[in-house]
């Protein structure tokens, strides 16, 4: 019988949604039915509004307080006004969310956000959802919000992270260190020649993938332009996803240093330029940075938003995969010290190699799956730290 697996996201950031969606396109050639739902599509617009808007707002605009938030969250007493109102405010629109679930009657659920999960925590105390619920955690870090009673299991990106999920008192058994979700695409290892010529690029030389600039290091463009002014026989690739002007601007400078600078607007296929490169320069957001260790991709990691992503970017620095750069100075400086020393950057991409989880999304249903069949896995049986 076609097992029913439902994925609960939220769209804050598009880590946890990129999450989801790795774990239902690894599904193909299992007999499951796999759904994903994003949780802001059955609150009321004000809750969304609050929840979604002003958290990208506030890692955008001010992010030294969305730091202060989340480490005051993370200490927050259970019983604090704050976290009774809070919870409170998710209750209220939890209905419409419980509706939808047991209109697809599925058969367990995994969680890649905190919100659905404490939401489901609730319902299943209350004997008004008798599914297993699962908890993914997208980040190199735990946060105390990850943390609920009756899941019947979590997975964590790594040993650090199950330590902490222990210590914060789940179950040993039911903690599945698997990594982060990825989508299969980062797991088929494109052949590096042909990706290169379909982008027009050389594929003997060193190459640098920039990702994203952000108000920490400089716009992309500027760094762009401080890159290409080093000497060195290296190309550079500059991703711009949807926007046009930033995308003009460099084509334009692209011209001024022919063979190169690369360009490209939003793509699909991401991997496909990972695998052109050497090394990737982008912000430590859980997905992205996992993705770079499924591909062996050594990072720069800039601008990380305080909190989850400074948590990411200790880890990668700790791991020795990853260097920081905090503005544009410290990035030439990285740069021009990996051109000069290039058995660092071989090193540092040996490194990632070993930590890449590049099948995390097919073991996290794998091990789901397998729950089903298990009746030791049931929600009754589950931790409850």
């Amino acid at each position: 019988m076609t097992k029913k697996i439902l994925l609960l996201s939220v769209s804050a950031g598009a880590g946890h949604m990129r999450a989801a969606e790795a774990i239902r396109a690894s599904a193909g050639g299992v007999d499951v039915e796999v759904t994903h739902l994003d949780a802001m599509d059955f609150v009321t617009a004000a809750f969304r509004k609050l929840y979604t808007d002003f958290y990208i707002k506030l890692v955008n605009k001010a992010p030294g307080l969305w730091g202060y938030l989340y480490n005051v969250s993370n200490e927050a007493q259970a019983d604090s006004t704050m976290e009774r109102l809070r919870r409170q405010l998710e209750r209220m629109n939890a209905r419409a969310l419980l509706k939808e679930i047991k209109a697809f009657r599925p058969d367990a659920i995994i969680c890649t956000h905190f919100l659905p999960a404490e939401m489901l925590s609730r319902l299943i105390r209350k004997d008004e959802l008798h599914c297993p619920v699962w908890v993914q955690v997208t980040d190199f870090d735990l946060h105390r919000m990850w943390v609920h009673e009756h899941m019947s299991g979590y997975f964590a990106a790594n040993d650090e992270v199950a330590f902490r999920m222990r210590a914060q008192g789940i179950a040993a058994a039911n903690i599945h260190v698997t990594g982060i979700p990825i989508m299969p695409a980062f797991a088929q290892a494109p052949d590096r020649t042909s990706c290169a010529r379909e982008f027009g690029l050389d594929p003997q030389r060193r190459t640098f993938l920039l990702m994203g600039g952000g108000a920490g290091v400089g716009s992309m463009g500027a760094i762009a332009a401080r890159l290409l002014a080093l000497e060195g026989n290296f190309q550079l690739i500059v991703l711009t996803g949807k926007n046009a002007a930033l995308l003009s601007s460099l084509k334009t400078l692209a011209a001024e240093h022919p063979g190169r600078l690369f360009p490209q607007g939003f793509t699909g296929q991401v991997e496909r330029l990972m695998a052109c490169a050497d090394l990737v320069i982008t912000k430590p957001g859980g997905l992205t940075t996992s993705e770079c260790l499924a591909m062996g991709l050594p990072m720069i990691v800039n601008a990380p938003i305080p909190g989850q992503e400074e948590r990411n970017a200790d880890f990668l620095l700790e791991q020795g995969v990853a260097l920081k750069a905090f503005d544009e100075v410290t990035l030439e400086y990285r740069i021009r010290h990996l051109l000069q020393h290039p058995a660092k950057l071989d090193d540092m991409a040996d490194q990632a190699r070993q930590l890449g989880r590049p099948h995390a999304a097919r073991d996290v249903l794998d091990i789901v799956l397998t729950g089903l069949s298990d009746p030791s896995m049931s929600p009754e049986k589950a931790a409850a730290p």
